[in-house]
């Protein structure tokens, strides 16, 4: 039976890759920031907004709330946007997390590194 490589990780990684998956792309980005900025839930077309196509916002909103971030009320034909502070600060909680245990340098350390050369 084939499964997921990912079961082959802790569970607090596999949250910690779905998270920086989510938030992988520019307009999923813009969608939160835009969200954050009006500081009020959105009803209508976030497309007005950013320079792609219903369909292409539809599947980044999709996505987003997919791991929690924002949260989408249907109300008649329309869907109702917001972002989920709670799943949000504890996104926060979880990339600071992660960065301050990938930390490998004081400075003085990093001096210390041999530099790698860029092969660009």
């Amino acid at each position: 039976m084939a499964y997921a490589k990912t079961a082959l990780f802790d569970k607090q990684l596999q949250q910690t890759a779905e998270i920086f998956k989510a938030l992988a792309h520019p307009a999923r980005l813009q969608i939160l920031k835009y969200l954050a900025e009006i500081k009020t839930c959105i009803t209508g077309d976030i497309s007005d907004a950013l320079p792609l196509s219903r369909t292409t916002v539809n599947q980044h909103l999709t996505e987003l709330k997919k791991v929690g971030l924002l949260m989408g009320h249907i109300e008649g034909v329309k869907t109702n946007y917001c972002l989920n502070p709670d799943v949000i600060k504890n996104a926060e909680q979880v990339i600071n997390g992660f960065l301050q245990d990938i930390d490998c340098c004081d400075g003085e350390a990093c001096e210390s590194l041999p530099k790698q050369k860029n092969k660009s």
